[in-house]
């Protein structure tokens, strides 16, 4: 069964990861260490970017229908709640450059 899901939550996951180590970076660079929290939930949503890529990968390439759909479907839930934790960190750091 072709898959096509999978193939998007990869390529915006990985593009995604970009965005957070991106974050990451600009943080330590600026030397704000008062902004731990946005540094630990970014760190947090990569690790759960990694794995919906991952686990979409997987699903890609596996030939078994029932996995291929199960690993879709963890892959998919990853990448919710990664998009949920992005929205709380952009929603994090407009809060520290209102309140500056």
């Amino acid at each position: 069964m072709p898959n096509n899901t999978s193939q998007h939550i990869l390529n915006t996951s990985a593009n995604l990861l970009g965005f957070c180590l991106v974050v990451i970076t600009a943080l330590h660079v600026n030397d704000q260490t008062e902004t731990t929290i946005i540094d630990m939930l970014t760190a947090f949503v990569a690790l759960l970017l990694t794995f919906s890529c991952l686990f979409s990968f997987i699903s890609i390439r596996s030939e078994n229908a029932r996995i291929e759909m199960r690993f879709e479907t963890i892959a998919d839930y990853l990448f919710f709640i990664s998009l949920t934790g992005i929205l709380s960190i952009i929603t994090l750091i407009l809060h520290n450059y209102i309140n500056k």
